[in-house]
């Protein structure tokens, strides 16, 4: 069960207070537990995730909606992307002191599911999806203003075009194909990274940059404008 001090964390920290203790409960249950525990009365957590992942998408395209005038759809689209992308959440639950409070069946906590990231990711989206069936959509965009607004602001994440996303899309209209990128020069002084970029086997590009990451973008995007 949650910890009184993390109630009372929620309420100093974020003015979060639960009308349902019940619920809160809930979206911190995984399903190892609620199996072990079945006369708690406690779900698990996963229709919370389910709900609070659509509940994310909707708080974060309202707020860049109103934030962002300049940018066009499609710039608002891959922010909203780069944002909703469940990746980050794992750090906010973090942050948020959500790691110490899941209820785990004895095999899960064995295994170190705690420090799961994918676990993490699921119940700050339960969490979400909690506070909104308890308190509404201004809770929960009160609660995002204090935790994922704030780093959106400082640039954390960007609209810039995904081009290794958009090469998968524009291959895959026809059926599935081999996408492989391979690092073919790598440097740390300074930090410079070439990747070969195969489609079916067939090399398409290559492309350079200060990290793996963003070579394969550069490659993505002039296998792109060959192909387009």
């Amino acid at each position: 069960m949650v910890s009184t001090k993390f109630i009372k964390q929620l309420n100093e920290k974020y003015g979060i207070k639960f009308h349902s203790k019940k619920l809160l409960e809930e979206a911190f249950t995984h399903s190892s537990y609620a199996n072990e525990h079945p006369n708690d009365g406690i779900r698990n957590y996963e229709k919370l995730e389910f709900l609070g992942d659509a509940v994310l998408e909707l708080a974060v395209s309202d707020y860049l909606y109103r934030h962002f005038p300049n940018l066009n759809e499609g710039e608002l689209t891959r922010l909203r992307s780069n944002i909703v992308r469940t990746e980050g959440f794992s750090e906010f639950a973090i942050e948020c002191g959500f790691q110490d409070e899941i209820n785990l069946g004895n095999g899960e906590e064995k295994s170190g599911a705690r420090h799961r990231k994918t676990l993490l990711e699921d119940v700050f989206e339960a969490f979400n999806g909690a506070l909104f069936l308890d308190q509404g959509m201004p809770a929960v965009q009160h609660f995002l203003h204090l935790t994922v607004y704030p780093l959106i602001d400082q640039g954390e994440f960007t609209a810039s075009r995904d081009y290794k996303t958009d090469l998968q899309e524009f291959l895959q209209q026809d059926g599935p194909v081999k996408i492989e990128y391979t690092v073919l020069e790598e440097s740390q002084l300074p930090s410079h990274f070439l990747v070969e970029l195969k489609v079916n086997g067939k090399v398409q590009s290559t492309g350079e940059g200060k990290n793996k990451k963003a070579a394969e973008q550069e490659a993505a995007k002039a296998a792109l404008e060959k192909l387009e």
